[in-house]
């Protein structure tokens, strides 16, 4: 896909999750309008090997990468002085990183202290632990922009309980940003459908069948449409837009 734009000519911008297909589905369509990179996943290989063909399609920017694990804070720790010694300044930070550990459908009844914890560190620490590093200096400079991740599972989820909790607390967190980090900073929330990626493949047809009777699009959301509403999110085309939660689902709506 060609972009005619370059909104983010001279922005450095930092992609968590930017070895996997969403992330690395928005750090493509962040290179195409001219951003310079930093990305950062848990995988040190699936990272370097989806950087390399970036910046084969992209000689003309600056892509660098750094493996860490965005729940651990010392790790985080390493990420945040590496891309200093890249980039003098992060412009946008988008918080990919996010999801559920395990087995897709666990009731409450039935849920582990340790899934509850896991879930809660992966989807709404990690991206409190990148806010707290980097959303001061934005602050300090007087430009910034961030895009956090929920889901429209974040209205309640009868399969997936704590992961509905975790993204409510996402979306109620960007909000409370919002307002922290004003004027010169946004903070916005993408919540997404069920999107075509891989963890379609551990998904139930059924269910895929359910969500999609109830979808008026009729389909599955790829990749590269979330890619976009983040990048409009992260563009001054957004400058007026803080603490909201743009649905990117087919205009389905959560009902329990």
């Amino acid at each position: 896909m060609v972009h005619h734009v370059n909104r983010f000519e001279k922005k450095s911008v930092l992609v968590t999750g930017g070895g996997g297909p969403m992330g690395g589905a928005i750090a493509r369509r962040l290179a195409g309008e001219g951003a310079n990179l930093m990305l950062t996943d848990i995988s040190g290989r699936r990272l370097e090997e989806f950087a390399q063909r970036l910046r084969d399609e992209f000689p003309s920017i600056q892509i660098a990468t750094h493996r860490a694990n965005v729940t651990v804070q010392e790790e985080v720790d390493g990420l945040l002085q590496a891309t200093r010694s890249v980039f003098p300044a992060i412009d946008v930070l988008i918080n990919v990183v996010g999801g559920v550990k395990g087995g897709l459908a666990v009731s409450l009844e039935n849920m582990t202290d340790e899934r509850w914890s896991e879930t809660f560190s992966l989807n709404l620490s990690g991206t409190w632990r990148l806010v707290r590093g980097i959303a001061p200096g934005m602050r300090d400079r007087k430009y910034g922009r961030i895009v956090n991740f929920s889901s429209m599972s974040y209205a309640g989820d009868p399969e997936l309980p704590e992961y509905a909790a975790a993204k409510a607390a996402v979306t109620a967190l960007t909000r409370s940003m919002a307002y922290e980090f004003a004027p010169h900073v946004t903070a916005n929330c993408i919540a997404p459908g069920p999107i075509e990626t891989t963890v379609m493949d551990r998904v139930d047809p059924k269910w895929i069948e359910m969500h999609l009777s109830r979808t008026p699009l009729k389909r599955l959301g790829k990749a590269e449409d979330v890619a976009a509403a983040v990048a409009f999110l992260a563009s001054d085309d957004a400058s007026y837009i803080t603490g909201s939660i743009l649905p990117v689902a087919g205009g389905i709506w959560p009902a329990l």
